[in-house]
């Protein structure tokens, strides 16, 4: 390859990152729609506070995890792509905390609280390859694993509740955390990184390896 190939394709792709991560960065603004949920004690009033602190706590490890990560990414374009992502995926699960915090209590329960840090539930994910802090790209698919787990969490959580509007509420979140999962792959595409944004038919525990990336 000559010199000026290469400086074309080096060009082609800054504008990829700019253009694409950016791009991506706008959709992952414009995806959280998260209802007004009003709860009125229906059904099983115990178990729906149980379910709806489960979801609490992983939101409040969400936030947790794009605070800590954000502090680990360069001041490179992708880093700051990356970061702008994050932040915007961040707002979104600070959104579906205070939602989730505030009908736990109009249920009369009370809401998990944040620890000081959730490194131990990250840990995990980093050993088995789903992702690490040691590069943009890498705290990159560390947020993928944890979105697409969110996804699938919400999922299944949502089918035991017992209140019809939290179903819908539950669901509505858990296809926001479906949209995270997508932006960030189509983040990877613009980079150039061979893959479908949408792997799958499904974000479900059968499918969750067509959307990690290893590292």
């Amino acid at each position: 390859m000559s010199r000026t190939e290469r400086s074309s394709r080096s060009a082609s792709r800054r504008e990829l990152i700019k253009a694409g991560l950016f791009g991506a960065m706008g959709i992952a603004a414009s995806t959280a729609v998260v209802p007004a949920v009003m709860a009125k004690p229906k059904g099983d009033v115990a178990n729906d506070i149980k379910v709806l602190n489960k979801a609490l706590f992983y939101e409040h490890q969400a936030i947790w995890a794009y605070g800590f990560a954000a502090g680990k990414l360069t001041d490179s374009n992708v880093g700051k792509a990356v970061l702008a992502i994050a932040l915007a995926n961040q707002s979104d699960h600070k959104a579906h905390r205070d939602l989730l915090a505030s009908v736990v209590k109009q249920l009369g329960g009370t809401p998990v609280t944040a620890k000081m840090e959730y490194l131990k539930t990250v840990t995990p994910y980093i050993e088995k390859g789903e992702g690490n802090l040691d590069s943009d790209v890498n705290i990159a698919k560390l947020a993928l694993a944890l979105e697409v787990d969110a996804a699938i969490a919400y999922g299944r959580e949502v089918a035991t509740l017992k209140n019809p509007d939290l179903i819908t509420a539950g669901a509505s979140i858990g296809s926001t955390e479906a949209s995270h999962a997508t932006v960030i792959r189509a983040a990877f595409q613009s980079l150039g990184v061979s893959l479908n944004v949408v792997p799958a038919a499904f974000v479900s525990k059968d499918t969750r390896n067509d959307w990690i990336l290893k590292v």
